[in-house]
């Protein structure tokens, strides 16, 4: 038996756009995770992705990170940004890693709280949650 659900979701979050979070918690699979929204936006072009980062999921989105195969996720993150994906850093995260901001790569927003981040994208904005 399915139960009712309610929830607060505004009217702008009622719209027919496609709004996605990508959530990353684990860089090991950041590469994944960007080929999925890159393959998401060539069937949905006007779909609004948000990609979101806490724990060793942020490492990928830090200036001279490499991947499995020694390439940098710099130019993918700029390409992507490029066309319109939104990527956000948990500075509790930074914080308590002793990361400096300033190691974050261009056009990554820092949010305070990654958790916090998701569930307001989720409850007042209306996207769907996808943990690749």
């Amino acid at each position: 038996m399915l139960l009712p659900c309610s929830h607060a979701i505004s009217e702008e979050a009622k719209s027919t756009q496609e709004k996605v979070i990508y959530h990353v918690d684990d860089s090991t699979n950041a590469r994944w995770a960007l080929m999925l929204a890159k393959t998401y936006l060539t069937h949905s072009p006007d779909a609004k992705i948000v990609f979101v980062t806490y724990g060793p999921g942020v490492d990928f989105l830090l200036q001279g990170t490499k991947d499995k195969r020694d390439n940098t996720y710099d130019s993918s993150i700029s390409e992507l940004t490029e066309e319109g994906i939104e990527f956000r850093i948990c500075a509790t995260t930074l914080d308590a890693r002793d990361i400096s901001q300033q190691r974050v790569l261009e056009g990554v927003q820092v949010v305070p709280d990654g958790i916090h981040e998701i569930v307001r994208l989720q409850t007042q904005e209306g996207f769907a949650y996808l943990k690749p």
